[in-house]
């Protein structure tokens, strides 16, 4: 079972969530995954779980910064690729570890190693002043996502947009299912909910006890 990380804002977010908060497509994401550029960092042990892809807060934060570096600065993604190789040594998290910059299209870091700013694709030293790539208010924005209308607690919704219809908790387009998904595989609703915290232990338990009409 996936124990959540309570040094974070929220343990894990879905797809959706991630698409809000970091500017990074749904389409780039699942990619990303196949491709193994980006692979989400928390793992689903349950079969019926597997397929979800649940993403960390510090997921978040390079994600972010990923998207600044390729949408803002107009980074191409094979140099997107050799930095990820050049950084490799500092982990899964290396886009958020470490300083970055972007000059000339290049992505450039600081190499503790010279003291120099270096380019990650050539190895380069650079003079001058590079673009340096933020991350912003991650904790600030993933708190505006969790505000909800409390007339919409407890209470499910079809997902806009689906031909299916597919029930989501209102206000939000977690599917019940996922939530149905997590109580099957032995979570309790307070499990649940540290899992998603953007929750009411209301929306837990409806999501739990709804029956759809065939």
């Amino acid at each position: 079972m996936a124990q959540p990380d309570t040094n974070v804002v929220i343990s894990a977010f879905t797809e959706d969530q991630v698409v809000r908060l970091t500017g990074v497509s749904r389409r780039q994401l699942r990619y990303w995954a196949t491709d193994k550029f980006f692979i989400p960092s928390i793992k689903m042990e349950d079969e019926e779980l597997a397929e979800l892809r649940l993403y960390g807060f510090r997921d978040l934060l390079c994600l972010k910064i990923i998207s600044s570096i390729r949408n803002e600065s107009k980074v191409s993604f094979p140099e997107l690729r050799k930095a990820k190789i050049r950084l490799a040594h500092l982990g899964e998290d290396m886009w958020a570890k470490t300083t970055l910059y972007v000059h000339r299209g290049k992505i450039v870091f600081d190499n503790p190693e010279t003291g120099q700013k270096e380019e990650t694709s050539t190895g380069q030293g650079v003079l001058g002043i590079a673009l340096k790539v933020v991350s912003g208010k991650m904790e600030d924005a993933v708190r505006a996502m969790r505000r909800r209308n409390s007339e919409v607690i407890g209470k499910i919704d079809g997902e806009r947009g689906s031909a299916k219809k597919q029930p989501v908790i209102a206000g939000t387009r977690i599917p019940v299912r996922t939530i149905q998904s997590f109580h099957k595989a032995g979570y309790s609703v307070e499990d649940i909910q540290k899992q998603y915290p953007s929750l009411d232990l209301g929306d837990i338990e409806a999501a739990i006890n709804f029956k759809e009409v065939a």
